[in-house]
């Protein structure tokens, strides 16, 4: 399998970005034991074009990403505006949002959140019930609308107060084995 990482990290205040470093080099280390990896750190640059042939190359888009004020960093999103191109992404199509040219492929979002995990799920707690996948459907609809297929998000909460680092990076393991079938 070929898998594209994106580290999609951008340095804010006091987030230097480790924790998303350290993921993204966890999942290469695991993944490229059986698969061949290419990542991009979107905080060092990148090229455009080289990053349209990686997401053709790629069979499955592993976007690991802090989650500010509840979407993706800037950068991410300048990045998704330049690379996610008309005719080579997504085209016109009867139904809108049916035009995606990237099928075939799947993608994953690895979040890091400073919400608590209890603030999802239920509806007493700030997310009013809603889970992972659905405060991440913005993100969702946009990969939907290339024509790629969602595996399972993964999330490491409270990742300010409580950085279990040790326990982020086996569950992040259990979970790549779970959805890539490792």
């Amino acid at each position: 399998m070929k898998i594209l990482i994106i580290n999609g990290h951008q340095k804010y205040r006091s987030a230097e970005g480790k924790l998303n470093q350290t993921l993204v080099d966890r999942m290469v280390s695991t993944l490229s034991e059986n698969n061949e990896v290419q990542t991009t750190v979107i905080q060092n640059g990148y090229n455009i074009e080289e990053e349209q042939q990686k997401f053709i190359w790629a069979d499955v888009i592993i976007y690991q990403t802090p989650v500010y004020w509840f979407s993706v960093p800037g950068l991410l999103k300048t990045y998704m505006d330049e690379v996610y191109a008309y005719g080579l992404f997504f085209k016109g199509a009867e139904q809108y949002g049916r035009g995606g040219m990237l099928t075939g492929k799947k993608y994953m979002f690895s979040t890091t959140w400073n919400a608590p995990k209890e603030a999802f799920n239920d509806p007493t707690q700030f997310f009013r019930g809603a889970g992972l996948e659905e405060a991440l459907s913005h993100l969702h609809r946009a990969q939907e609308f290339l024509g790629l297929q969602p595996l399972k998000s993964f999330a490491c909460y409270d990742v300010i107060k409580h950085p279990e680092i040790d326990q982020f990076t086996a569950e992040l393991d259990a979970h790549l084995q779970s959805v890539l079938n490792q």
